[in-house]
Formats: structure tokens, C-alpha cells, sequence
């Protein structure tokens, strides 16, 4: 299935070291890839049908010099619709005046809700359909705009539905946070004071993060399998609902 990479911090935060270590998993997962950063209300949004492994804008994305404290990526290993444009990861919507951005990994069988005009999929993937239903649902729940909590409570209520369908682990962010479930395999880490030497679990890459952060700094990584081989990941329990906000995992 797809590998799933989310980052949230407190000040923005260059993501290229993770990355790197998800497109190097990308000659099994090589129906696309696509990676957004947020910035503010604003949003940068890469994605290519291409393997990350070759694609020129994913070495495009990892030359560019973007800081966010939100992001999410993905390299799809495609299970329903064609490999295209249209079908790769994440897609984006606007509700309540932000952007939202979502990536899934796993399989929803026979997945068809209703949806109305307001939220429809471009494309022929579960995913994008979980998403649009998302996006509804969450819409119909809240008649302005809720806070982080609600929004997370709300969600809670939302999982088991899209879980009674098949596999779910998913990606969600609004830019001022970042949801996390895990129906399979997702891990979490977060990084704080004192930062240290990192090693690349795939690849003989390190980086000193000492060297890069201050004191202040906290970052939270999520992927589908861990990415470093000396840092403390942890895994997710099944059906577990996470939010992480500015770098930190807030009880839900």
C-alpha cells in the first residue's frame, strides 16, 4: 500500500530530510507522489503520476528551500483508479475559508456515500472519495467555524464509519493542525531539546538537527513506517485518532 509522511512544528520547519527518506521507498510505491506545505492561510501543493524516484519536480521539491509547520506527503502504490494526475496524493478542498489537505493510505471496499455538489472527486480513487465525505460530513456538523477540539471530536465520530469500509490510515490538516489515524501501520516521533545526530533508516544519510534548531523548537513526524533507525517512533493503536499542534500531540 502507499506511505503516508506528516510533519507539524511550532516555527517552520524544513521537512527535506524526512522526505528523502520516504522517495527513497518509492521503487515499490512508484504510481505517483505529491507533497503540500503549508504557509499561513496559503498553500504550495506539488503532485506528479511520476515516481518520486524519477520525477523531476520531486527533485524540484527537494531542492526548493520551503519551511512550513505543516506538512503532509505521500507515494502512492496505486489500489483503486488509474495511475494519474488526478488519482495522487493529497488532495486539497477549501472549507470555512481554509485550505485542507488529505492523503490515505489502505483500501476502502465498496466505499460509494452520497455526496453532494459542494464536495465531489475529480478522480476515481477511495481516497479522494473518503475525503469528499469528510469534508461534508464535517461541513454538516458545524454550522461555523469550530475550534481544534470540536473539530477532533467531531472526526472521532467520523473514523469508525470510514473504517467499516477497510484499511484507513490518513493524513488531515487545515494548517493549524494535524490529524492522524491509524487503522494499520502508523508511527509517530516527536523532537524537542536537546536535538541530536539522525540517521536515515533507508539510506546512509544523517543530519545533526543541534545544529539547525533552537531550544524553543518542537516537530512531530508521523509516517507509515518509521523512517530513522535511532529515534524513539511509536507505533499507533488500531483505530487511534491523534491531533498534533505546534509540534506537540494534544489529548483528543
Amino acid at each position: 500500500m502507499c506511505q503516508l509522511l506528516g510533519m507539524n512544528a511550532n516555527t517552520p520547519t524544513d521537512v527535506m530530510f524526512s522526505f528523502t527518506g520516504l522517495a527513497n521507498r518509492a521503487d515499490e510505491h512508484k504510481d505517483g507522489f505529491g507533497i503540500a506545505f503549508f504557509e499561513g492561510r496559503g498553500l504550495r501543493h506539488f503532485v506528479d503520476h511520476h515516481s518520486a524516484r524519477v520525477s523531476p519536480l520531486a527533485e524540484m521539491v527537494r531542492r526548493f528551500p520551503v519551511k512550513s509547520d505543516n506538512v503532509i506527503a505521500h507515494i502512492r502504490k496505486a489500489t483503486q483508479g488509474q495511475v494519474a494526475l488526478e488519482n495522487t496524493h493529497p488532495f486539497q478542498r477549501e472549507l470555512w475559508g481554509r485550505y485542507w489537505v488529505f492523503a490515505h493510505n489502505g483500501n476502502l471496499k465498496e466505499f460509494e456515500p452520497r455526496l453532494h455538489a459542494a464536495f465531489k472527486p475529480v478522480g476515481q480513487t477511495d481516497s479522494e472519495r473518503a475525503f469528499c465525505w469528510l469534508m461534508q460530513e464535517l461541513a454538516k456538523a458545524h454550522c461555523a467555524v469550530p475550534s481544534i477540539a470540536e473539530l477532533t471530536h467531531t472526526l472521532a465520530e467520523l473514523m469508525p464509519q470510514l473504517n467499516a469500509f477497510g484499511t484507513f490510515n490518513m493524513l488531515l490538516s487545515n494548517g493549524q493542525a494535524l490529524w492522524a489515524h491509524g487503522s494499520t501501520h502508523l508511527h509517530y516521533l516527536q523532537r524537542r531539546h536537546p536535538f541530536g545526530r539522525v540517521n536515515l533508516q533507508d539510506e546512509d544519510l544523517s543530519v545533526d538537527f543541534a545544529a539547525l534548531t533552537t531550544q524553543n523548537d518542537r516537530v512531530a513526524i508521523i509516517a507509515t513506517e518509521p523512517l530513522t533507525r535511532d529515534e524513539p517512533w511509536v507505533a499507533f493503536q488500531p483505530g487511534e485518532l491523534k491531533v498534533f499542534v505546534g509540534g506537540e500531540l494534544m489529548s483528543a
